[in-house]
């Protein structure tokens, strides 16, 4: 499974699944049955009650804008506002659980998806599609024009790895371990696995931002469940491996 490495401001490299060809091209289709159900309401609702509004106007030409640039213009539209208004997500690509992400770590602004809005025009209007597809199918970070435009691409809301805590520390049951910080059982599975990514970074690549990473979550999760900062051991790799089995013992 090809992966994505974003390195976030604070200079901690995560790892992303970026979403596939075929998860893009169906959130695409829903977005495109999402503008031509508005516009087919709308050309009745027009048909009906405009030309007798409009009576002397060119008929050629507002027709032409009519059917042919209104829809354009609307789906880019859609596809700018959706992703601005919903966290790079349009209505398609929440069905299939896809986002925008930017490739420096940072928080997609106004103007990435603007232009990643302008650049369906080439990517997919035009091209009824074809062009996205080959450019995505041969990027290997999974990007179309707009993408490349905005530094952006689109990734898989799931967790990159396909575990559960379950299948990373096995432990049959509670007479067989005493948990040391039962106050971890607040936090939720997502914390946790967030936990393990720090520390299977760290363990990967030992390096200062890392490091400082990993000192930040003690930090964090100390403060959270109120473990005194005594109490916490030197070993801070160590701490949060005794986190991670004290959570799934206490969590089945």
């Amino acid at each position: 499974m090809r992966s994505i490495e974003i390195r976030t401001t604070q200079n901690v490299t995560i790892e992303y699944e970026p979403a596939s060809l075929r998860e893009r091209g169906l959130a695409a289709f829903i977005d495109l049955l999402i503008v031509m159900t508005f516009f087919f309401f709308a050309f009745i609702f027009i048909a009906l009650f405009i030309p007798a509004v409009l009576g002397g106007v060119n008929s050629e030409v507002f027709y032409v804008i009519l059917y042919l640039i209104s829809p354009v213009t609307g789906y880019i539209a859609y596809q700018f506002l959706s992703e601005v208004f919903a966290n790079g997500q349009s209505w398609g690509k929440k069905a299939m659980k896809i986002q925008v992400a930017r490739l420096d770590g940072k928080e997609p602004e106004l103007m990435d998806y603007l232009l990643r809005a302008v650049f369906h025009l080439v990517d997919t209007i035009l091209s009824a599609g074809v062009l996205a597809a080959i450019v995505i199918g041969s990027s290997s970070k999974g990007q179309r024009l707009g993408d490349l435009t905005a530094n952006t691409t689109v990734i898989r809301q799931r967790a990159t790895t396909r575990f559960r805590l379950g299948d990373i520390l096995r432990i049959d049951s509670l007479e067989a371990y005493q948990p040391q910080y039962p106050e971890v059982r607040q936090l939720s599975e997502q914390d946790m696995l967030l936990v393990k990514q720090v520390v299977n970074r760290y363990t990967a690549h030992r390096n200062d931002a890392h490091r400082k990473s990993v000192e930040a979550a003690v930090q964090r999760l100390a403060e959270l469940l109120e473990i005194e900062k005594d109490d916490i051991p030197r070993d801070r790799i160590a701490f949060l491996k005794t986190l991670i089995r004290d959570y799934i013992v206490l969590t089945r």
